[in-house]
């Protein structure tokens, strides 16, 4: 098993995902960005100049690769070109994490546009685990999973999503993007507690965590949340994130928003609101380690 503690070397500060309008204006500003992520898949490439301006950022900022496309949860093996691709990727620019969701979005060869839920069986639990340790065996690094929201529930789940998650770190060694925003559609979609989420998780696995927006949708007379990575940050979802940082402490924390996107500098001053929630946290225990010192 591969220790958790390499999955993440990102500093506990509030970076941005870095897409392609803003990509340009990086390179050339240098702004006070402590990290960027930046999605794989965008770069699965040998050479050109989309992989030289990756490397550009790079040679300035910690980068996370998150992924999309593994399906790490299907049934399906693991897709051995699209690995092939993440791994020269991570030898190419050395990132300071790597990311995949735990999800499946392929069956029988077939490719869907979506992250799709999982089914909370031991049956999945054990295919999802071989499929995180043979992507940390290619890769030679410990991997973080990232829980997705959902729109539906299936009758065969034998334990909570929080449980699963948590199962999946402690046999793997990976550790967890914890995504703030997916609690919370996910919690109000299926009416349970955010906060039993939370707690469900075991203080030490989080390697990082996202905040983003949602939208709101009428569904039947009720209201269905849709993470759309499209809005700011809710403050029901500020709130939850508070908490997450009051049970696991200061974790480097990213802004996502993929749709609808805003200028980089509304995108820094989410980030900024974030980096005041993690300064609150961090003071303390900042404070702690000098008096142990």
């Amino acid at each position: 098993m591969l220790a958790p503690a390499t999955a993440s070397s990102l500093p506990n500060r509030a970076g941005i995902g870095l897409r392609s309008p803003h990509l340009s204006e990086v390179r050339r500003n240098r702004p006070p960005v402590p990290w960027f992520e930046v999605h794989s898949e965008n770069y699965f490439v040998s050479g050109g100049p989309s992989l030289q301006a990756l490397l550009d950022v790079r040679s300035d900022y910690p980068i996370s690769l998150h992924g999309v496309g593994m399906s790490i949860g299907s049934s399906d093996p693991l897709n051995q070109e699209h690995l092939r691709k993440l791994e020269f990727l991570v030898d190419t620019i050395e990132p300071a994490a790597v990311s995949e969701h735990l999800c499946w979005s392929a069956i029988d060869g077939r490719w869907l546009n979506d992250l799709l839920p999982l089914s909370y069986t031991n049956e999945a639990l054990n295919q999802v685990c071989s499929h995180v340790s043979q992507v940390q065996d290619t890769l030679r690094r410990p991997i973080l999973v990232e829980n997705v929201s959902s729109y539906l529930r299936f009758h065969s789940d034998e334990m909570y999503e929080w449980e699963f998650l948590a199962q999946v770190a402690r046999r793997t060694g990976c550790q967890i993007l914890l995504d703030i925003n997916n609690i919370y559609v996910s919690a109000r979609n299926h009416r349970f507690n955010e906060n039993d989420f939370l707690a469900g998780i075991p203080v030490g696995t989080i390697g990082e965590i996202h905040l983003a927006g949602y939208e709101v949708v009428e569904e039947d007379g009720d209201e269905l949340l849709i993470d759309t990575h499209s809005r700011p940050v809710y403050p029901e979802v500020w709130t939850l994130y508070q908490k997450a940082l009051e049970r696991f402490g200061a974790v480097p924390t990213l802004i996502e928003w993929d749709q609808d996107i805003p200028s980089l500098a509304t995108l820094m001053e989410e980030a900024a609101k974030a980096q005041v929630y993690l300064d609150v946290v961090a003071i303390p225990e900042l404070q702690r380690v000098a008096m142990r010192g």
